[in-house]
Formats: structure tokens, C-alpha cells, sequence
């Protein structure tokens, strides 16, 4: 069967291809009437749009794209998930794009995406990432960037985010109100915002309880972060409460607990900044601050499609925190 362009379909309803162009986008500028008759002819010749042909004519690729430094982590997951319940219902095609927590990585796609391909940019940078001349220069050629859980200080976009420093600090009083004096916090980079204010959430707690401070840096590789949970939980006064700020940081202090025969909660307390599925499941249960992902997702997608239907608006104007949950489960109590 011949595939049916914009032009046979104008030429069948004896409209102009801007008219039905125009129709297809849901235009306040054309008549309902006007865009039952097009959606109708459209279904019964079994149109479909060429998203590149369109980016050719009106500079639109109708993609956009997520750039994330994993899949692995289930907030990125269930935050991909509310991204796309917006993006689709408003004709985009969603790219997904890892960093896999790599600066020059980072740095390559969005040059790419400098040349068109996307319409606009989701992402939250690498744990490398330090500055954004990259992205500004993304935003630069008018490709918008929303920055969503992991934001960069510097650039002046759009940011979703959650409230990391109240809810470290809910997490430590959490903590101290069960017992802890000797608290650890795992981070996995001095250069990441949610790391920063996850710790100073931390500290304020500690400091008002007149505390000492315990802060270890992890690193992107799992055994070496084994290696540095295992040591810092062998020392004579090793931590009998340890809040994570990510979530592939929980497994390993579980791991280690086991290997060297430590109960939790009994010798250790554990609460992770997680959106695992299971953490309910675990023996014991986690102890989560859980992210509202798919909120996030869905907030930063709608975020974007305003800026790329309204130049004008100010980035900042659109900027949202949206509280996380302290879950309490075994892990800590």
C-alpha cells in the first residue's frame, strides 16, 4: 500500500498543508470541526506522520531526549515511566541516553544533539559532572533542558527536583531518635547537588545533636565500594547507623553485614535513599527515603513541552520541589 504523505491528505479534503499540518499539532488556531475532519481522514487512509520530515520543514524532530547516568537504579526506571505517560500523549518520541556517570560521555550526546535530532532535553548530569558549559551551549542553539533529580547550579534551566536536604535531615534525626550516636553518611560524589544537600541535611542533624561527623565518598565501582563499607564496619568504632544516599549503596551494606556476621538492626541501622521495589521484601526491610519518581518524571516532561511550545517562558518560573517519604521498615527500628 502507497504511504499516504501531508500533501495527498490535504489534496483529499481540499485543504491546504498547512491546515492540516496545523490540524494534526492541535492548534488553537484551526477549528474543531476542521481537526475532526483531518483526524477522520487521517485514520481511514491510514496516515502517519514522518517525524524527520517534519523536523526538515519546521525545524521539529518531535523527539526528546533522556539523558540519565543509569537504568539500573529504579528511580531512573520509574521516572523514565512518567516521562513517557506525558511525552507520548503529546506525539514526542522519547531517546534514552546513558552517561553511565561519565563526564566526556555526557559531554558527546549533547553535542550531538546540537545538530536537531531533539526537540529538548531531559537529564540529570553524571556524578563527574562539575561544570555546564556543555549544556548552555545545548540551550544556547534553542534546544531547552530540563535538569530533573540531579541538577547543575550554574546553568539556568528548568529544575524538577525533591527536597534532599530536609529529608537527609529527617532521615539522621530518624536515626539519632533510635539510638545512633556514631552515624555514617555514603556519598557518591562532592560534585552531585542531590549528594551535597543530602549531606548537609545530615550534618545540620548531627551538629544539633552535637555529634561528630562521618562522611566516606564511594565510587562508581561495587567493589570497591565493598571494600570501604567493609573496612569502615570492621573499625573499633565502627557506625551503628549508616544512611546511604543512593541506592545501589543499600545491597552492599547488607552484603557486608552478612560477611561479617553483623545484625541488622541490632548492630547496624540502615536507612538508603531508595526506590527499590522490593525493599519491603528484603530481610530486614529497608528503611527508605523514597523519591517521588514517576511524579518527578511526569513534572519535568510537562515542564519541558511549555518551554517548547512558549519560548518566552522563564526556566525558573517553572522550577518545582516535590517532597520524598521516610518509609520506616525493619533496617531501622
Amino acid at each position: 500500500m502507497k504511504q499516504i504523505n501531508i500533501k495527498a491528505l490535504a489534496q483529499e479534503l481540499n485543504l491546504s498543508v498547512s491546515t492540516i499540518s496545523k490540524a494534526l499539532r492541535d492548534s488553537y488556531e484551526i477549528s474543531e470541526e476542521t481537526k475532526h475532519r483531518v483526524l477522520e481522514m487521517a485514520a481511514k487512509l491510514n496516515y502517519t506522520p514522518n517525524p524527520y520530515a517534519s523536523s526538515l520543514r519546521g525545524k521539529k524532530s518531535k523527539n526528546i531526549a533522556i539523558v540519565i547516568p543509569e537504568v539500573a537504579d529504579s528511580f531512573f526506571s520509574q521516572a523514565i515511566n512518567g516521562i513517557e505517560s506525558v511525552a507520548k500523549g503529546k506525539g514526542y518520541h522519547v531517546l534514552i541516553c546513558l552517561t553511565h556517570e561519565n563526564f566526556e560521555n555526557e559531554q558527546a550526546i549533547l553535542k550531538e544533539f546540537q545538530s536537531g535530532r531533539v526537540d529538548g532535553v531531559l537529564m540529570s548530569v553524571s556524578s563527574e559532572t562539575a561544570s555546564g558549559g556543555h549544556i548552555q551551549e545545548l540551550i544556547a542553539k534553542e534546544v531547552p533542558v530540563v535538569f530533573f533529580d540531579r541538577a547543575l547550579g550554574e546553568v539556568p534551566a528548568t529544575r524538577i527536583v525533591t527536597d534532599d536536604f530536609q529529608s537527609g535531615y529527617k532521615a539522621t534525626m530518624h536515626l539519632i531518635g533510635q539510638g545512633c550516636r556514631n552515624i555514617a553518611f555514603l556519598g557518591v560524589s562532592s560534585k552531585l547537588s542531590i549528594s551535597n544537600d543530602r549531606m548537609a541535611g545530615y550534618r545540620k542533624a548531627m551538629e544539633e545533636k552535637g555529634l561528630p561527623f562521618r562522611e566516606i565518598y564511594c565510587s562508581s565501582s561495587p567493589e570497591e565500594n565493598y571494600t570501604l563499607i567493609k573496612e569502615m564496619l570492621q573499625q573499633p568504632d565502627r557506625p551503628c547507623g549508616v544512611l546511604a544516599s543512593v541506592e545501589k549503596l543499600a545491597t552492599l551494606v547488607y552484603q557486608v553485614c552478612s560477611d561479617l556476621q553483623l545484625n541488622m538492626p541490632a548492630d547496624v541501622k540502615l536507612v538508603c535513599f531508595s526506590n527499590l521495589g522490593i525493599a519491603a521484601m528484603l530481610y530486614p526491610s529497608l528503611t527508605t527515603v523514597t523519591q517521588p519518581a514517576f511524579e518527578m518524571g511526569k513534572a519535568a516532561a510537562a515542564a519541558l513541552l511549555k518551554l517548547l511550545e512558549k519560548k518566552n517562558t522563564d526556566p525558573a518560573g517553572l522550577n518545582m520541589v516535590i517532597p520524598s517519604e521516610l518509609i520506616l521498615r525493619g533496617s531501622s527500628l
